[in-house]
């Protein structure tokens, strides 16, 4: 990771928590101790944040509680290539004219720029996945009504009875923070409530998750793997999660880790 992006990804992180710790952002960026103390010095300089033993924090707290989980800033560096081609192997599947729901997230996000070609019928709780078919593309788009989440860039309604109701999706495409035996998994119960909505309102639901989410585990499970109908991911899946994912009778779609899809995608059919 650059120097610039692993300072975007500390000042996201700062705002996300009182401190943060030296070994939290080895975490997030996988740089070194020493390259971490090096950047958090140069932001406290910059008077960007506040240097304190161990860590970092924000020069001020942040004025509204957040979701819980990783910052889209964050999530967006990660896996970038996978997140790329999964996302084209998703668009695939899509055709001209069909009502279509992607959920918010940084993998999701991905399929807006093969969706350049598309004209789609396109209902998303995502700002960035709007904004960028609304400028880049001619799809229409809807957007579901609440809160603007900033760190996340969702937008998320408490009220049962928005404009998601009344929406009817052939396939609704989303990432999750974890997949296992008990099926997908999220961090944060706003989450889990808004996205079983979504998930109603379609008649397919199409997971889109690279390998490393599979050893990921959550608190709260959104939805049963019998709910998924097919799973995109990249070839670093293991054998014992393909067997699983088999059982539970999951189309799985496999695409060749940090390459274009377009040179090979594998289809398992469940």
């Amino acid at each position: 990771m650059h120097e610039k992006d692993r300072h975007r990804v500390i000042l996201s992180a700062v705002q996300d928590r009182a401190l943060v710790t030296v070994a939290d952002l080895c975490a997030l960026t996988g740089a070194s101790e020493a390259t971490l103390r090096r950047d958090i010095n140069t932001l406290d300089g910059q008077k960007r944040l506040r240097r304190v033993r161990g860590g970092a924090e924000a020069l001020s707290a942040t004025p509204f509680v957040g979701l819980s989980g990783r910052p889209f800033s964050v999530n967006e560096t990660m896996n970038i290539a996978e997140k790329q081609a999964i996302a084209a192997a998703a668009v695939d599947l899509c055709q001209d004219g069909e009502p279509i729901i992607i959920n918010g997230g940084t993998t999701t996000f991905q399929m807006v720029h093969p969706l350049a070609s598309h004209r789609m019928q396109v209902f998303t709780n995502s700002f960035p996945i709007a904004e960028h078919l609304l400028k880049n593309t001619t799809n229409t788009v809807m957007l579901s009504g609440g809160i603007i989440y900033r760190e996340q860039n969702i937008i998320l309604s408490p009220f049962d009875n928005d404009v998601t109701r009344n929406f009817y999706a052939k396939r609704m495409f989303m990432g999750a923070a974890g997949i296992g035996p008990l099926g997908l998994m999220e961090q944060d119960p706003l989450l889990v409530q808004a996205e079983q909505k979504l998930i109603g309102q379609a008649e397919e639901l199409i997971v889109l998750v690279d390998s490393s989410k599979f050893a990921n585990r959550a608190s709260l499970v959104l939805c049963p793997l019998a709910r998924i109908d097919t799973i995109i991911t990249d070839d670093r899946l293991d054998d014992r999660t393909a067997a699983m994912l088999e059982a539970a009778d999951v189309t799985l779609i496999v695409v060749p880790s940090g390459a274009a899809h377009k040179e090979g995608v594998a289809t398992l059919p469940a």
